[in-house]
C-alpha cells in the first residue's frame, strides 16, 4: 500500500489499525512512552492547510515510535517562489524519507504525490477529499465506547457538502456495519453522500452517536445568510434535540468546534457523553498504528 486512503484499505488491515490503535492507546496512557520501533526512520510532515489536532497527533505518533518526525515549513518554502507540488514532491523524495504525510486544499493531491514518492504517503485531508486516517480513529473511538461498532446507529450531522471527515466516515463506517443518518442544511447536503433522512431531528432520533460538523463557511462560495444562533436552533445539536437519541448516545466532533454554532457549548463539555477529547487521544494512537503499519516493510528490511 502505497497512499493511505480508506479505498486502499484491506478489510484486515482496517481491524488491524484499529486493534494495534487501541493497543497504542493503552500505552500512552503509561508515565513513559517511547517504543522506538521506527528507529532511525524519518516521517514528514506536509501541510498545506492549517492543522492542530491532525498535524500535532502525527508529529506526537511518530516521536513516540521513535522517528524523526519533520514538519515542512510551508509558509517559508519554494512553494512560496512558484514551486510546483510536482517539483516540491520530487525535491522531498531526494530527501529519502520513510513516510510523507501530507495536507493539501486541492483533492487528489496526496495521490498526485504518492505517485512520485518512494515511500508511502498518507493522506492527511484533501480539500473537500477525505481524511481516512480521522475516519478510522473515529470508529476506534467509537469502539472504545461501545464496545462494538457493528450494529450501531450514527448521525453525521451539518456541514456534508465541504466535509472530507463525512466522505471517509460514510465510506469507512458503512464497512464496518454502522447504520448511517446523514442530515444537513439543504444547501450543504452534496449529491455524492447518501440521503436516508430529511431532517436532522430524524437523523438524532435513537441514533447511539451523534457526531457533528463544523459550518466551513471559509469553503463556501455564498454565504447562507442566517442570523445569530439560527443555525444553532435550525441544524446544530442542543439539549432538546439530543433528547431524541438514545439514552447512552455519545457525541463526536472532529473540531475545531464552533461553539454555540453547530453544538451547544455544554454539550461539547459533557463528561459522560461528549468523546470529543477522546478523539483526539485516539488520534495519537490510531495514527500511530498507521505509521507503524507503512514502514513495517522498511523496519523489516533494515
Amino acid at each position: 500500500m502505497h497512499l493511505l486512503s480508506i479505498d486502499n484499505l484491506l478489510d484486515a488491515q482496517i481491524g488491524l489499525i484499529l486493534d494495534e490503535g487501541a493497543r497504542w492507546f493503552a500505552y500512552n496512557r503509561q508515565p513513559r512512552r517511547n517504543a522506538r520501533r521506527l528507529d532511525g526512520l524519518t516521517i514528514i510532515n506536509a501541510f498545506f492547510e492549517n492543522s492542530t489536532r491532525t498535524l500535532l497527533s502525527f508529529e506526537i505518533a511518530a516521536n513516540r515510535l521513535g522517528a524523526q518526525s519533520v514538519a515542512m515549513q510551508v509558509e517559508r518554502s519554494s512553494i512560496k517562489k512558484g514551486e510546483t507540488l510536482e517539483d516540491t514532491a520530487l525535491t522531498l523524495n531526494a530527501m529519502r524519507p520513510d513516510a510523507l504525510v501530507i495536507r493539501h486544499r486541492d483533492v487528489g493531491a496526496p495521490a498526485s504525490i504518492a505517485a512520485i514518492m518512494d515511500c508511502p504517503v498518507i493522506n492527511a485531508g484533501d480539500g473537500i477529499g477525505e481524511h481516512p486516517t480521522q475516519a478510522l480513529l473515529d470508529a476506534a473511538t467509537i469502539r472504545q465506547r461501545f464496545g462494538r461498532i457493528a450494529g450501531l446507529k450514527v448521525a453525521i450531522c451539518g456541514d456534508l457538502k465541504h466535509s472530507r471527515v463525512a466522505r471517509s466516515n460514510v465510506k469507512l463506517l458503512s464497512r464496518l456495519g454502522v447504520e448511517l443518518r446523514l442530515a444537513g442544511p439543504p444547501s450543504l447536503m452534496p449529491d455524492d453522500l447518501p440521503r436516508s433522512v430529511a431532517s436532522i431531528d430524524e437523523a438524532v432520533d435513537g441514533a447511539d452517536v451523534v457526531m457533528m460538523l463544523r459550518v466551513q463557511r471559509e469553503r463556501m462560495t455564498e454565504d447562507l445568510g442566517d442570523e445569530p444562533g439560527e443555525y444553532l436552533a435550525r441544524y446544530g445539536l442542543t439539549a432538546e434535540r439530543l433528547a431524541r437519541a438514545a439514552p447512552h448516545a455519545a457525541i463526536m466532533h472532529p473540531g475545531p468546534i464552533n461553539r454555540g454554532v453547530e453544538i451547544e457549548g455544554a454539550l461539547a463539555d459533557d463528561a459522560q457523553r461528549s468523546l470529543i477529547t477522546l478523539q483526539v487521544e485516539m488520534g495519537v494512537a490510531v495514527r500511530m498504528a498507521c505509521l507503524d503499519l507503512l514502514t513495517a516493510e522498511r523496519v523489516a528490511a533494515a
